[in-house]
């Protein structure tokens, strides 16, 4: 049986990231006919919803590396991309903090390899100055690099704005899609097998992060290059008692940037990561040694911080990768893989995208389609290609004014069901009823940030569950946090009475 006529497409993309969602933006500016699958029920909710939301300048990574030139690239597109897609982005820069003498050696480093990618804005700031620029800061601070262009941002506001504005642009999105396997004709794949069904491709974009080493391996590329997920554990800190006022980094170490403490664009201080190899994929469980280890390395850099200001804690997982350098010459391993494989046609190979995959996303898009041309991929782009994604109202952010106008538009914006993060029904009922809608409780906390502040959704989520079953037109207990096998309710209280 032949593939179904809509089921064919130019590009498919696996993988609904950041890096999925932003190629799938850029790939929309041309007159393709673009899939994007995501296995999970949300799009952004893997490594792009758990990770410490900074946007990096590019000092880290070792010069001549695809993670430095990409990095360096997409840093200054952040400022257009966000007023293009209306998400949360602050740049104030960030801080990689010297305590004691003995570190001061590697701010020389950084600040040499920050030449060296090009990293503009970077300078060296004394220990006194460090103190009068953040309060909070150990005192032992001996100095630290002031680098302008760092910046902080909400990850998954980033993901779904991108993929909003991909769909406006004539993208297909299917969630709870999972990809199985490739279609080949000799040598060239024309399509891939999922839970869903067969689709036809001319190009298939490996975009699958935690997962893409078993993508490449079923394409017959790189058979030795292997995925091991890296865990990162984090806190939250409640912002009403405790908030820092820029980005901290502690001296790097050699497999991570350190255990930082940051501000957020929510308000909120959080702690992490810290960096643990690990073989399941699936393992974001927070651990005791490993959430100590992280209070510990972030009251090295804020004596201050007190466990009772914490509200949260959660676990990401980096697609950490043994990649080679591909750029001749260069013998660094942990490269980003960007490319066109020789021997298979076809597909487009994107591997071990870890930090900083985020910040270059956009970059990595671009270079993405410029191999495309390179292959001989003529791409004509749309006359009617609208790069704008307006975002909903937050009612939080209105002036009196607006809340008032926005209030006569419809009456749900003054009925506020998460009191910590000011979220009302009526951004809740957008959300459900959006590009992507939102279907679990979980998504439409990534989407409003209700359910993040001092009570944890203890407030919000009997009222949150009620509106997704009168939206839905589903029964309150089918109602989930993030998947089918995560549901909230049971039985109505009125059925307890036998038990």
């Amino acid at each position: 049986m032949g593939i179904k006529e809509n089921n064919k497409y130019d590009i498919i993309i696996i993988g609904g990231g950041v890096i999925g969602c932003m190629l799938a933006r850029f790939l929309s500016r041309y007159e393709l006919h673009i899939l994007l699958i995501e296995k999970e029920s949300d799009i952004g909710s893997v490594t792009s919803a758990a990770n410490t939301a900074i946007v990096h300048p590019g000092y880290d990574a070792i010069p001549d590396s695809l993670k430095a030139k990409l990095n360096v690239a997409a840093n200054p597109m952040w400022d257009q991309l966000a007023a293009e897609l209306q998400f949360a982005f602050e740049r104030h820069g960030d801080y990689v903090v010297a305590i004691g003498k003995e570190e001061l050696p590697k701010l020389d480093e950084l600040l040499e390899r920050g030449k060296k990618n090009g990293v503009p804005g970077m300078r060296r700031v004394s220990g006194e100055e460090m103190r009068q620029r953040e309060p909070n800061i150990n005192p032992a601070v001996s100095a630290a690099i002031w680098a302008t262009s760092g910046g902080v941002c909400d990850p998954f506001g980033i993901t779904i704005a991108a993929a909003e504005n991909a769909i406006a642009n004539g993208v297909t999105i299917l969630r709870h899609t999972a990809f199985e396997d490739f279609i080949w004709d000799k040598t060239r794949i024309v399509g891939i097998k999922t839970t869903q069904g067969d689709f036809a491709s001319r190009w298939v974009i490996n975009a699958a992060g935690l997962f893409c080493d078993k993508v490449m391996h079923l394409a017959n590329v790189h058979p030795e290059f292997n995925i091991t997920p890296r865990k990162g554990e984090y806190f939250v800190l409640d912002r009403a008692q405790f908030t820092v006022n820029n980005v901290l980094f502690p001296v790097p170490t050699d497999i991570s940037k350190g255990i930082l403490v940051t501000t957020t664009v929510h308000g909120n201080t959080i702690l992490g990561p810290n960096a643990q190899n690990i073989d399941n994929k699936d393992d974001k469980e927070n651990t005791s040694q490993g959430l100590d280890e992280v209070f510990e390395g972030a009251k090295k850099l804020v004596p201050a911080i007190n466990p009772r200001h914490i509200i949260a804690i959660f676990a990401g997982l980096r697609a950490g990768g043994n990649a080679p350098c591909l750029t001749p010459g260069c013998d660094y391993q942990h490269d980003f893989i960007i490319e066109i494989p020789e021997q298979v046609q076809g597909f487009i190979n994107l591997g071990g995208i870890e930090s900083p995959g985020l910040t270059a996303s956009p970059a990595i898009a671009q270079y993405v389609i410029e191999l495309m041309k390179d292959a001989g991929e003529h791409l004509k782009e749309k006359k009617n290609w609208n790069p704008i994604r307006p975002a909903r109202p937050q009612f939080r952010h209105l002036t009196h004014a607006q809340r008032e106008e926005l209030i006569k538009r419809d009456a749900r914006y003054g009925r506020v069901v998460c009191r910590c993060e000011n979220v009302t029904e009526g951004e809740i009922v957008a959300e459900i009823h959006s590009p992507i809608p939102a279907l679990t409780y979980d998504a439409i906390k990534r989407r409003t940030w209700l359910g993040t502040g001092r009570c944890q959704g203890g407030f919000d989520m009997p009222r949150v569950t009620a509106i997704l079953a009168r939206e839905l037109g589903i029964s309150q207990l089918e109602v989930s946090k993030k998947n089918s096998s995560s549901k909230f309710l049971y039985r109505s209280t009125k059925d307890a009475g036998g038990a």
